[in-house]
């Protein structure tokens, strides 16, 4: 799918794409950019429907580990709820 982007930097999302999200007018999205150049959209999702992914660590996480988390459950629990 293609989309093309405007002089102001905007696009719009394929219909396809929104519907497989679940996005509606209004909702919000986050990109994340991968260190190998790819980037992911994903729906922004309230903090509160985060909580409980994460295992206890027997070990102090990293400052790029706490940075990474949230994105890395976000992708995590979208994908479950994809299945």
């Amino acid at each position: 799918m293609e989309a093309a982007i405007t002089a102001k930097g905007q696009t719009t999302i394929p219909k396809p794409i929104r519907q497989h999200l679940g996005l509606k007018a209004g909702d919000k999205v986050k990109f994340f950019l991968h260190p190998d150049g790819t980037v992911v959209l994903l729906p922004k999702v309230p903090v509160s429907s985060l909580r409980g992914i994460l295992s206890r660590q027997a070990k102090t996480p990293t400052l790029d580990e706490i940075d990474d988390a949230p994105g890395i459950g976000a992708t995590e629990r979208f994908l479950r709820s994809q299945e």
